[in-house]
């Protein structure tokens, strides 16, 4: 009978051994799980997204009980809308995250209009301020969302209205994307000058520039040059690193991907969309890889198969040259067996150790 390996470092240490370009004892383990910690712990999906403590509580107990590496986080991809002025629902039922009921401008006159908010009374701001400062108590690195500017475009004018501008009425687009940009400036602003003396960490999440929405040409005029100048912004105000998810179908798009910069190292995840090894081969030599078990499969099928496309995943990621997270390839849905997101810590247990 084989014997259990052991873990040599708590995830603290495993994280920074990463972030240091040093080889972790295995793979860190960070499942992308948000409504579904809710859940676990008893509360009501939208405690996640509307309440500081209990949002940072439920994580932090799904993160105990199932032995994984990374700690609670605040963000929803839904972001940009409620910042804005526009209204927001918080999930309930069928809804796995917040969705907008109220975008705030879908016309050019209030794309005009728009004015950047302050960050301390912006939406979900008034949250995620709250939920740094549980981190920051903890000793954990404070992690922040950062203000995409395409997706949020997307949200604050809703997503057809934008493909339509792109087309018809660029300069109302590009109007628009330098508003969200602007508006990103004063976040990072924020929790530089007020998280500072400690570990910091940027996170965002692109799920609106997919081949499947945008094309690649569309893709270099109107979201590179603002993820650009998003990120070096918050890289020349003292983020190190930065927590990017790749969502969704991008394979044309990686490299102009590649042209942006993450920190050193970044950490970008990739839907299972995207092949692992594809995605070490653009961005392995520079930048931790992470992903990329799909979401449904997770929610749908048997733990054996689930434990499979795990170890895939593994088999895979351990050859990326700058380190690799074990994630799904976007949120785990609420509604996942339990027992399959033990079933992936397994499998982590089992095929995630470096020697």
């Amino acid at each position: 009978m084989t014997t259990p390996r052991q873990d040599r470092l708590s995830p603290p240490e495993r994280m920074q051994a990463l972030l240091e370009r040093r080889r972790p004892d295995r793979v860190p383990f960070i499942p992308f799980a948000s409504g579904f910690c809710a859940r676990n712990v008893g509360y009501p999906v939208s405690a996640i997204y509307g309440d500081a403590e209990r949002s940072f509580r439920a994580q932090l107990r799904t993160a105990e009980q199932y032995g994984y590496d990374g700690g609670p986080l605040y963000g929803y991809a839904s972001q940009g809308a409620w910042e804005f002025g526009g209204d927001l629902e918080m999930p309930t039922g069928a809804h796995q995250a917040p969705v907008v009921t109220r975008p705030p401008a879908t016309t050019p006159a209030e794309v005009e209009a728009l004015e950047i908010p302050e960050v301390e009374n912006a939406g979900a701001y008034r949250i995620a301020i709250p939920f740094a400062r549980l981190q920051r108590k903890a000793g954990m690195p404070v992690t922040f969302q950062g203000f995409s500017p395409f997706t949020n475009s997307g949200n604050i004018a809703e997503l057809p209205a934008l493909l339509r501008w792109i087309v018809k009425e660029p300069e109302t687009a590009h109007r628009l994307l330098r508003k969200c940009v602007a508006f990103h400036r004063k976040v990072v602003d924020y929790f530089t000058r007020e998280f500072a003396g400690g570990p910091l960490l940027m996170f965002v999440g692109e799920p609106s520039t997919s081949n499947a929405v945008i094309s690649p040409k569309q893709f270099e005029v109107f979201a590179l040059p603002y993820l650009y100048e998003m990120n070096s912004y918050a890289i020349e105000k003292g983020v190190r690193h930065i927590l990017f998810h790749i969502c969704g179908e991008q394979n044309k798009n990686l490299s102009l991907w590649n042209q942006v910069p993450f920190g050193d190292p970044g950490i970008l995840s990739f839907g299972h969309e995207v092949d692992l090894d594809r995605a070490i081969q653009v961005f392995g030599d520079r930048h931790v890889i992470a992903g990329n078990v799909e979401p449904q499969q997770i929610q749908l099928q048997s733990p054996e198969t689930v434990y499979e496309l795990t170890r895939q995943a593994l088999e895979k990621g351990k050859r990326a040259p700058s380190g690799f997270v074990l994630m799904a390839g976007c949120e785990v849905p609420v509604n996942s067996p339990p027992y399959n997101l033990y079933t992936m810590k397994r499998a982590v247990m089992d095929h995630g150790f470096y020697d």
